[in-house]
């Protein structure tokens, strides 16, 4: 299959419809605008509907709707239209309905700025929303993974019932690589006897909420669905493991930052100076296994990330007390450079 020179908002896209998406609704917001652009121009061509709702709010309550009624749905937005997100993806993890939901990150809090960001992490792993829920959260490096795993998705959310966070940020969204597009890994999927697809007086209507006014209930609803977040902690982590052998020091990295430590690493090779990395390709479930891949020779951890620290919790629970970690992080759509990087690993490692 040839390759394709695309911008990365239009090859989550394309990637999207050949995933099997039949319906998107969203609302404008830089830096992921090209994104709806691409799907109004191409979704009507292509037996799908493409509808801009009249707010965030709007989108994730027609997702709702779509999704209830069995179709394959997307939407997507950036950091401060996510948030206004927040209680439908609440609502549709509730009623155990499928959908993908793509965040192209910015600078925040609030409405921030347009820069790339990774300041989203705990809105994305911990839920912005209420309730005991989890959302499966992808953060792909390069726009060949994020395609990839787009098309992926739409199978991973009918699999668990469940919707799937896509996190890229400003970056991703607007570099241009050349992709494939491949075949999507098919699932064993049940057919959507659920769904609300009108009876024809054949059956008894399906009933789709995420309401239960019986504490009991309501309960026994909860630990169901905290059942099917074990399946995903055991089944679906995704990680990449680069240097570790040998490795002084480890750095933990994910998206596009992590392709900056990479660089950075060969760097410090040069010198002489062994560091690895593990890159969390699902942020949850996150990848604590792959730590136990790490070697004697590895003295300390370090955090990177394209925020004040939001996943260094997450490392330092994976690490359990057996190397001290530390962190170095920009925020605000700033960007870590490769020599701050280094300089930060050499402290670590006494002023080498």
């Amino acid at each position: 299959m040839s390759k394709v020179l695309m911008k990365g908002n239009e090859a989550i896209g394309e990637a999207a419809i050949r995933g099997g998406c039949k319906y998107f609704f969203g609302y404008p917001i830089t830096p992921q605008n090209e994104l709806p652009e691409y799907m109004a121009k191409e979704m009507p061509k292509r037996d799908g509907v493409f509808l801009q709702a009249e707010s965030e709010v709007a989108a994730i309550n027609m997702v709702y709707g779509s999704a209830g009624a069995g179709g394959r749905v997307m939407t997507s937005s950036s950091s401060p239209g996510i948030a206004l997100k927040q209680e439908g993806i609440s609502y549709i993890a509730g009623a155990e309905l499928p959908c993908v939901i793509v965040n192209i990150s910015r600078g925040g809090p609030g409405l921030g700025g347009i820069q790339p960001s990774q300041a989203d992490y705990f809105q994305s792993t911990r839920g912005g929303g209420n309730g005991d829920y989890r959302l499966l959260v992808y953060a792909p490096a390069t726009l060949q993974e994020m395609v990839d795993l787009v098309m992926d998705s739409f199978e991973v959310a009918d699999y668990y019932r469940n919707p799937v966070m896509i996190v890229g940020d400003g970056m991703i969204g607007q570099m241009m690589e050349p992709v494939e597009f491949r075949e999507p890994k098919k699932r064993d999927l049940e057919t959507k006897t659920w769904a609300t697809t009108g009876t024809k007086g054949q059956r008894k209507p399906n009933i789709i909420n995420s309401l239960a006014l019986d504490p009991a209930k309501l309960e026994e609803h909860n630990f169901k669905l905290q059942k099917k977040y074990n399946e995903m902690e055991k089944n679906e982590v995704m990680y990449e493991n680069t240097n570790i052998e040998n490795a002084e020091l480890v750095i933990v990295a994910y998206g596009t930052t992590s392709r900056i430590v990479k660089n950075v690493i060969e760097e410090l090779k040069e010198e002489g100076i062994n560091v690895g990395l593990i890159r969390p390709i699902t942020l949850w479930p996150f990848p604590t296994k792959a730590f136990d891949e790490i070697p004697e020779s590895t003295k300390a951890i370090l955090s990177v990330e394209m925020s004040l620290g939001q996943m260094v919790d997450d490392v330092k629970i994976a690490s359990n007390g057996r190397w001290p970690v530390h962190f170095y992080g920009r925020t605000g759509g700033m960007i870590p450079e490769p020599g701050d990087i280094k300089s930060k690993v050499k402290e670590i490692l006494g002023g080498r």
